[in-house]
Parts: C-alpha cells; sequence; structure tokens
C-alpha cells in the first residue's frame, strides 16, 4: 500500500469531498446511494457502479488516515 502513502493527503481530502458530495442538489450521490443501500433498494447495475465511484476516494482517504495513525511518519517514506 505504498502507492496510497504517496498520494498527497490534501489531494485525497479534496477528492473526497468532490466525490462525496457531488452533485449537491438535491442531495450527494452517495447519501442517496447509502440510503439506498440500507433500504435494500440498491439493485441496477448503474446504482451500484454509483455507490462504488462516489464511495472509492472517500473510503482510500480513511484507509489512508488509519495508516497514518498506527504507522507514524513512516507511513509517507519508502523504504
Amino acid at each position: 500500500m505504498q502507492w496510497l502513502d504517496k498520494i498527497p493527503l490534501t489531494a485525497l481530502v479534496i477528492a473526497a469531498l468532490a466525490l462525496g458530495l457531488a452533485p449537491l442538489t438535491p442531495e450527494p450521490h452517495l447519501w442517496e446511494k447509502l440510503k439506498m443501500l440500507a433500504g435494500g433498494t440498491l439493485s441496477r447495475p448503474i446504482d451500484i457502479f454509483d455507490l462504488v465511484m462516489h464511495a472509492s476516494v472517500p473510503l482510500l482517504l480513511v484507509i489512508r488516515l488509519i495508516r497514518k495513525s498506527r504507522f507514524g511518519k513512516k507511513s509517507g517514506q519508502s523504504a
């Protein structure tokens, strides 16, 4: 996962906000798809793809933050 550690944290935060909140109206796709998943109505392939697309970068951000907190400064350095 060294490739993830090489991505600047600022870039991940901006990308996560952009994809996680797009489009803002009437509600973000990520929120809409998570509600569909919780309600059991997420069944169309396009909706599943949309969920994966909008959740991928926020998920990478979470993984990156966990790695940073777990491994500290070593996380961003290559061996």
